[in-house]
């Protein structure tokens, strides 16, 4: 993968110092020179995992929309993404007061809550993966990250995939739903599961480059994915 990515940035200067030759001014970013294959990798990593919660903040919608009409007055789905990946990132919001990663999650999973659970959920998912970055959007040559943290993250999103699909009301009925039925032949959809899935393995992955890298060991904490107790990050 090195070698891969080496051969990307050298193209880019080829590229930039031929447009330049030709008079032609091509767009081009200086401070990605000041990224080491790694940091490249990271920021890859770190824009798939967005794009991801983005589009489960959207099918948690689509799923439970009664939680919309929970938010303040006027609250769209576009302005939920806004307020989570807006940069830089708002952590602190109003209807939810200081809960952020793994402090949200707990409120999108309490009974008594009455506020807009799938908002509480992607709160601390994004969080959650925000907090594992160093809170960092971007990343260069003298920027480290805890591969520790990344693995707790994954090891929480598997709790939160788990509580899903068990957490309940008094009434017996999920809090969130997170899967579809089709009333003709009866599949379930799964697609919320799958995006949880795919943010896990990226998380793992990331984690297991960052610990290659630096040699050091993660330390694989026994933590099962019933347990509603989430790691620290």
């Amino acid at each position: 993968m090195p070698i891969v990515l080496k051969a990307i940035v050298f193209g880019m200067i080829i590229s930039l110092l031929a447009g330049c030759q030709q008079g032609k001014v091509r767009s081009f970013n200086v401070k990605n020179l000041a990224k080491s294959d790694i940091d490249m990798v990271t920021d890859a990593h770190l824009q798939e995992l967005s794009k991801l919660a983005r589009d489960l903040l959207v099918k948690m919608y689509k799923l439970n929309p009664r939680e919309l009409s929970k938010a303040p007055a006027g609250m769209t789905v576009d302005k939920r993404i806004y307020q989570l990946f807006s940069m830089p990132r708002i952590i602190q919001f109003a209807e939810l007061g200081k809960p952020y990663g793994t402090t949200a999650v707990p409120v999108a999973f309490n009974p008594d809550f009455s506020g807009d659970r799938v908002f509480a959920l992607m709160v601390g998912i994004a969080g959650m993966i925000h907090g594992s970055y160093n809170y960092q959007d971007e990343f260069f040559m003298l920027d480290e990250i805890d591969q520790q943290k990344l693995y707790h993250c994954a090891r929480n999103l598997e709790s939160i995939a788990w509580q899903l699909h068990h957490r309940r009301d008094t009434r017996g009925e999920l809090l969130l739903v997170s899967n579809s039925i089709n009333s003709v032949t009866g599949e379930t959809n799964l697609s919320t599961e799958r995006l949880l899935a795919k943010m896990i393995s990226l998380q793992d992955m990331m984690a297991r480059i960052l610990s290659d890298k630096n040699n050091r060991t993660i330390n694989k904490v026994l933590h099962g994915v019933a347990s509603t107790t989430l790691l620290p990050i």
